[in-house]
């Protein structure tokens, strides 16, 4: 198979899909690789590394035009929607839910869209989201530390405190990946921590984890409004999978924050899970509103692009094989991981969450195959 891998155009996207190693894998299983120059310089990876590796270097225009699987990290942007192709497959992060206008163009150019984010094994994990959530997860509180700071538009808060001044306080929604690695940072620094989550089992574990280091919350509407209020980092980190985020902190609930607070919505991406947030770029990361800071960057891994082009290789390269030694029809009907990743294909949208954002039905997967 003719596999491709582009450079990435997003504003401030520094990541590639695919290591040296990884391309070496493909080459030796005897695929055709073609990268894209410098793809991977974001990455500290160089061209020479990839030839080395058995790859063949070329232009965008022709990556798209000869491959039959494109790897890229994030979803083709305007200028990328024309150059895809009938029956070619992309894998990437795609988060259709909260972008109808990227789905209707994949619909109208029949290509094959699996999406890493929808990748999920029977126990429900998500082997391609896990490692971006764990890296996200731990940014968000890093991130959030450096915007309470008074010269970037924060309270002036050290989220540690010193002896004699209380610590900062810090609340997650949210107790899946994300939420526990912001966590384990946020408890690291030293912070007040609370998390909240919808599942008291999640809970409990979070409890045992801890021993006793963070508060724990059910979320519902009565403690998301409690604890905004005293919050001087709130973390977004909710999931539905494939879905729209819910909105879990209103406007209003936005307007009793403290002035200086800093809000990190990790869940922008899918849409975000608070009402005043819409999604910024590494460039301009953060914005003002009713005197809070709001960062809400949808790539906030592109910001470690090194530690997180090789988090990610490791976890998608076995199903980048398997779809190029396979195929994408014989790969999703072996491996019902893949299949749940299967968002688009060929004109139909498959996942539910992707058909509910555009209001129509998703059509089943085996439907798609016959």
């Amino acid at each position: 198979m003719i596999v491709g891998v582009l450079r990435e155009i997003k504003p401030g996207e520094q990541r590639v899909a695919l290591t040296p190693a990884g391309a070496r894998a493909l080459t030796e299983a005897g695929h055709r690789l073609l990268i894209e120059r410098d793809a991977g310089s974001g990455s500290g990876i160089r061209d020479e590394e990839y030839v080395k590796a058995g790859a063949s270097l070329a232009t965008a225009d022709s990556i798209w035009a000869e491959a039959e699987l494109v790897l890229k990290v994030k979803e083709p942007l305007a200028q990328e929607k024309d150059a895809l192709r009938a029956g070619q497959t992309l894998f990437t992060y795609l988060h259709l839910a909260p972008a109808p206008e990227l789905t209707r163009a994949l619909l109208k150019q029949r290509v094959i869209g699996i999406a890493y984010e929808t990748v999920q094994r029977s126990d429900g994990s998500l082997p391609l989201l896990t490692p971006m959530s764990e890296v996200a997860g731990r940014l968000a509180v890093q991130e959030g530390a450096f915007y309470l700071g008074k010269a970037h538009g924060g309270r002036g808060i050290l989220l540690s405190g010193v002896p004699g001044v209380p610590r900062g306080n810090v609340v997650i929604l949210g107790a899946g990946t994300v939420g526990l690695n912001a966590a384990k940072i946020a408890v690291g620094l030293g912070a007040d921590v609370s998390i909240l989550d919808v599942s008291i089992d999640r809970l409990r574990y979070v409890d045992d984890l801890f021993r006793g280091q963070v508060v724990t919350l059910v979320s519902n509407s009565f403690n998301v409004a409690q604890v905004v209020q005293r919050a001087d980092l709130l973390i977004g980190a909710v999931l539905v999978a494939g879905a729209r985020a819910p909105v879990l902190v209103t406007e209003a609930m936005v307007q009793t924050m403290k002035e200086g607070a800093v809000i990190v919505d990790v869940a922008v991406d899918q849409g975000g899970c608070v009402a005043t947030i819409r999604p910024t770029t590494l460039l301009e990361p953060v914005y003002g509103l009713y005197g809070v800071v709001h960062y809400a960057v949808a790539n906030m891994p592109a910001l470690v692009p090194r530690t997180s082009t090789f988090a990610l290789t490791n976890a998608t390269l076995p199903y980048v094989l398997e779809l190029a030694d396979k195929g994408p029809a014989r790969s999703v009907r072996e491996n019902p991981a893949l299949a749940r990743g299967v968002n688009v294909w060929r004109g139909r949208i498959v996942h539910p969450g992707v058909a509910e954002s555009i209001g129509g039905p998703p059509v089943p997967l085996d439907v798609c195959l016959a």
